[in-house]
């Protein structure tokens, strides 16, 4: 009985001892994992260059002639006939048309209406026979190769709005190509009705792809900036009412405090802070703190 009895315990101390090393074994294994397998966030990165960012107000406007002069007849009576046709150039004091003054019973020569310029034709709302006043227009006459473009710009931005301010002007009929423009005259007054300021800008070369009476699509810089830290907005993060980027050094993330200035189309100025060749991180960085390590799968300048 006593020999049955120190058997089983012999057997106890040893399922004991091995159950105690087995678990000491287990517990190294899972930490030597954890060690092992610290954690890494895949992120994509941008390194930073020296890059030029204008701001700007967006506004639509018109293309008109610089000098258009409606032509008027010297008297009133029917149009007995029209010289020119809309498109054709004329000279100084060329007659556009005749009006026949003469009435029942009165009979008079037809007057020459003369342009007061040289120019185009480039509206003539009369024909033969039509009865016109002493204001009436017969004619539009414009010189065609001295465009502008008239905008209106909203009382709000009138403040960041001057003469000599450079714009670009595009078309929708052509795709991608820019006109340089200046801004040059800028109305002293607002309209009341609609609260706006009448601003003209002047085309910095001419060119005859351009057309009066086009709808024009206008960009004025109102503040540039050159050779200044420019990178993706979406890299500029803010917390607890600090704004940073995340720094990627060494293959850690390094949390910078930064400064910005200006910002304009998902680009943003950063005045202090970072400097040309620091590689910061543009996708990922919402979920870095700072000090974890960093796994850099794509990198964009």
């Amino acid at each position: 009985m006593n020999h049955t009895i120190k058997i089983i315990a012999a057997t106890a101390s040893a399922i004991l001892v091995l159950g105690l090393t087995g678990c000491g074994k287990k517990k190294a294994s899972a930490k030597a994992n954890s060690d092992s397998a610290e954690q890494m966030f895949a992120v994509g990165t941008y390194v930073i260059s020296e890059g030029n960012l204008d701001d700007y107000l967006e506004f639509g406007g018109d293309v008109v002639s610089v000098n258009a002069i409606a032509v008027l007849p010297d008297m009133a009576g029917k149009v007995s006939r029209v010289t020119v046709s809309v498109g054709d150039m004329v000279g100084k004091n060329q007659v556009i048309a005749y009006v026949d003054a003469s009435r029942a019973g009165m009979t008079y020569s037809a007057s020459p209406v003369r342009s007061p310029i040289a120019g185009r034709i480039i509206s003539l709302p009369v024909t033969v026979g039509t009865t016109v006043g002493q204001t009436s227009p017969i004619a539009t006459v414009a010189r065609t190769d001295d465009l502008e473009v008239k905008i209106n710009i909203a009382e709000r931005f009138i403040s960041r709005v001057s003469t000599n301010q450079t714009a670009v002007v595009t078309f929708d009929a052509y795709p991608g190509v820019e006109f340089p423009a200046t801004a040059k005259e800028i109305s002293p007054v607002l309209d009341t009705l609609t609260r706006t300021m009448q601003v003209k800008l002047k085309f910095n070369e001419k060119d005859n792809r351009i057309k009066v009476g086009m709808y024009a699509r206008v960009k004025l810089i109102t503040d540039s900036v050159k050779n200044a830290i420019v990178i993706p907005s979406n890299a500029v993060l803010t917390r607890e009412g600090k704004t940073y980027v995340f720094v990627a050094k060494n293959g850690v993330a390094r949390q910078e405090a930064v400064e910005c200035g200006i910002s304009v189309d998902n680009k943003t100025e950063i005045t202090r802070g970072l400097q040309v060749g620091d590689e910061i991180v543009i996708k990922g960085q919402a979920l870095l703190n700072d000090g974890v390590k960093l796994n850099v799968i794509s990198t964009s300048k």
